[in-house]
């Protein structure tokens, strides 16, 4: 028998690379942050810093960093960096909570609160450019929080 036969005979679909679930995420997940790039670069932002003002553009008052970290799934770690940066571009400012000291407090600035209306447009503009639909990109939003959810509470 040749290898290549051997090989056939041999295949586990279960463990192709083209049968995972988490390979499709993961894939999905890097093209989307490229897609995002460039719009977000005219913002001058990240991806990761675009996630993050999203989360203080939802709030009507400053949130403290737990909160924040606990909506994008980020420890303190990784999200105080992103938060310095944001604060260094004029965005979001930082400061204590006055009711408990040991609580940072990140607020929007004005030009943070500003640069939300230029950054609504990058979502449609990203779907127009990438041809999805507003109910395909809703039915995915539901199904992939519904598989975080079940994924986090198994965990």
């Amino acid at each position: 028998m040749s290898a290549t036969v051997d090989r056939v005979a041999d295949r586990v679909p279960q463990l192709e690379l083209g049968n995972q679930l988490c390979f499709a995420l993961y894939a999905a997940s890097r093209a989307t942050t490229r897609a995002y790039g460039p719009e977000l670069a005219e913002l001058g932002l990240t991806y990761p810093q675009y996630l993050t003002m999203l989360v203080l553009w939802e709030a009507s008052e400053p949130l403290a960093v737990g909160d924040i970290g606990a909506r994008l799934h980020l420890d303190s770690g990784t999200l105080t960096p992103l938060l310095k940066r944001l604060e260094d571009l004029g965005l979001a400012t930082r400061s204590r909570d006055r009711a408990d000291e040991r609580r940072v407090l990140i607020a929007l600035t004005g030009p943070g609160r500003e640069l939300r209306a230029r950054a609504a447009e990058v979502p449609l503009r990203l779907f127009q450019r990438y041809g999805i639909d507003i109910d395909t990109a809703q039915k995915l939003i539901r199904d992939l929080t519904a598989l975080t959810e079940s994924l986090q509470a198994s965990t």
